[in-house]
């Protein structure tokens, strides 16, 4: 089994199985996922997981940060369940508020083709340089075919969205399909800005037409779905085939030209109108909000939000310009430079690679290594971006720099604030400046500021006991620190184990246990970060930064605490020893569960190795496991 397999696997174990998860989809780096239950999902578990980087809980959405890789993951989780068919995509469940509802539509239905969008604005960025320097003639073969292919995707944009919508509203996709076609017809575009009569009822097709229009399809959609579920209730079953599609089209071809159209087209110039109000009244507010507060919103999916405004500006409604997405630019590179100032300036040799790599990364607009794997969790190095993308946002939105193509926010955005037709670069220049100078700030603030550095923040006490029973000289060069047994019993390889995400590894090196007594106790000084409220797990951090998951038992998350009493919580230091929790080994067994216990060290790739000491059984307070920094 390949890695994605596996990653997958364990994803779509601990987010509560298929059973669990009413829609998936993905973005750039994450598996945006809606559950049935988001407390049934195994959340720390996923946070520990070494091939995860965050999850996420916001928007109505549970979300998995993966990475770059996330659509091999992705393609890995549909092959494994049926989650990939259209049945799948139901509006059931636990959704939130009315914003979070909006937010998650939003989002699914602008995801699946958003990495081709991107594609697509690049290029038509480029061509539009290109005819600037004078690369390309435009009416070139080269340029007329690369044109086409850059342009088609916003040109018959209703047509994906129509695709997409009727997966999320759980509708026939190929009549939505066929709504959106009906809707960009060459017939119906000739006839923009004119007023047809439809049976003696107006129809009024906008100046522009439907072409490259967001809210219209959607709306149709929308209301598409309740009608074809009425005509399936009416219709008999062996008529169905060719009678709904029939009634459907009968139906929803003038309601959607006469009454939703319109309707959607006055929507969208009322949202447009209001950003582009908010944003004339000061630019450099604007700017510096949208700059700094960009990467909180991303955070908390709220991002969605923006997409169909810019969107709406781009469109041929909305005067093909937006000034939304240069003032993004800087908050994206922002973190960037939040992170090579990590990187130059932090000992820690994990977090330097990670840096690195995670500036590299945001250069091309993906800043979730960036956040999560560095500048959140450290805090004022995050701090420091979000100054720097609300300065660097105020000046490229005070400058006047406007996009003329939509994308992904990166360094490939730049050609795109090139209008067409036009030898004008000032917006490329201003925002370059800006986000210069968002780069610089936070890179400044991070490295004169400061962070916690792990190396700095971890004890440098040093314990050599029991390492010559652990069997490995190799690295005998490193700090040793070594953990006392927490549980009294026989010892067992985590891969016996009766399940997969220990057995595997997944969650870190370690032992396993088969307790003879009912009693769990402190394996080393330090920090309780998490003891579930079942009391049957709790999670341990050391002095000297090792991360300790103590699981008593398999599956006992199912008792509900029954069996278990605990004599610690959430933030409690703790000494070698301190008695953690009390658990009813035989009513546990009674129960139809293990009782076995893994002790996993879920931050093992912080440390040169994990040992065990080859031992068959121990007492608690026993040497047991050696931690190699």
């Amino acid at each position: 089994m390949s890695k994605n397999q596996e990653t997958a696997k364990r994803v779509l174990t601990l987010v509560g199985g298929e059973g669990n998860v009413n829609s998936v989809v993905h973005c750039a780096t994450r598996l945006r996922f809606n559950l049935k239950d988001e407390s049934v999902a195994e959340t720390e578990k996923l946070k520990n997981d070494p091939d995860i980087i965050q999850v996420v809980q916001s928007g109505g959405q549970y979300q998995v940060v993966i990475g770059s890789h996330v659509s091999d993951v992705y393609k890995e989780l549909l092959a494994q369940s049926s989650l990939g068919d259209a049945g799948n995509e139901k509006s059931e469940g636990s959704k939130g508020n009315i914003f979070n509802q909006l937010i998650d539509i939003i989002s699914s239905i602008f995801t699946p083709f958003l990495g081709a969008m991107a594609g697509a604005g690049v290029l038509k960025g480029f061509l539009t340089l290109a005819l600037t320097m004078g690369w390309l003639a435009a009416d070139s073969g080269a340029y007329l075919v690369l044109f086409a292919v850059a342009d088609g995707i916003f040109t018959y944009l209703p047509i994906l969205l129509a695709f997409t919508a009727a997966k999320k509203f759980n509708t026939n996709q190929f009549l939505a399909v066929c709504l959106a076609m009906a809707l960009v017809h060459p017939s119906i575009n000739a006839l923009a800005g004119t007023e047809l009569s439809f049976f003696g009822i107006p129809v009024i097709l906008g100046a522009s037409g439907y072409t490259s229009s967001v809210i219209p399809i959607i709306l149709a959609v929308f209301v598409m779905q309740y009608v074809e579920r009425f005509f399936k209730k009416v219709i008999p079953n062996a008529l169905q085939i060719i009678v709904v599609p029939l009634a459907i089209f009968l139906v929803m071809a003038p309601l959607t030209f006469i009454l939703i159209g319109p309707i959607g087209t006055v929507a969208g110039n009322l949202l447009g109108g209001a950003y582009n109000s908010i944003y004339g009244l000061s630019p450099l507010l604007a700017g510096a909000v949208m700059g700094g507060l960009w990467q909180v919103f991303v955070m908390f999916g709220m991002h969605w939000g923006f997409v169909p405004i810019m969107m709406l500006n781009l469109s041929e409604a909305g005067g093909g310009i937006d000034s939304m997405m240069p003032m993004l630019l800087p908050a994206v590179m922002a973190q960037g430079g939040a992170a090579l100032a990590v990187f130059l300036k932090s000992k820690d040799v994990k977090l330097k690679g990670l840096s690195l790599s995670a500036a590299l990364t945001s250069i091309f607009g993906i800043t979730e290594p960036a956040v999560y794997g560095v500048t959140l969790p450290l805090k004022k190095p995050f701090i420091a971006a979000c100054i720097g993308g609300a300065v660097g946002g105020a000046f490229v939105a005070f400058s006047g720099a406007k996009n003329y193509v939509f994308g992904l926010v990166s360094v490939f955005s730049l050609p795109g604030f090139i209008a067409p037709g036009s030898n004008d670069t000032s917006g490329v220049v201003s925002a370059a400046i800006g986000t210069g100078i968002a780069i610089v700030l936070a890179f400044i603030l991070t490295y004169v500021l400061g962070f916690d550095d792990p190396v700095q923040a971890n004890a440098a006490e040093t314990k050599d006991a029991g390492l010559e029973n652990a069997g490995n000289t190799a690295v005998s060069g490193g700090q040793k620190i070594v953990l006392a047994s927490p549980i009294s019993g026989d010892i067992l390889p985590l891969s016996e184990v009766k399940d997969d995400v220990f057995a595997s590894g997944a969650m870190g090196k370690g032992l396993a246990i088969r307790p003879m007594d009912g009693a769990v106790y402190a394996p080393i000084d330090g920090e309780i970060t998490t003891i579930f409220p079942t009391g049957h797990a709790i999670g341990i951090t050391s002095t000297e930064g090792i991360e300790l998951l103590i699981h008593i038992g398999m599956d006992t998350v199912e008792l509900n605490g029954e069996g278990f009493e605990t004599f610690v919580k959430t933030g409690d230091k703790i000494k070698k020893g301190d008695l953690l929790v009390k658990f009813d080994a035989a009513l546990i067994t009674d129960k139809g569960y293990s009782v076995e216990t893994p002790i996993v060290v879920t931050n093992t790739a912080d440390f040169m190795d994990v040992l065990d000491l080859s031992q068959e059984n121990v007492l608690h307070g026993e040497d047991f496991l050696v931690v190699v920094k």
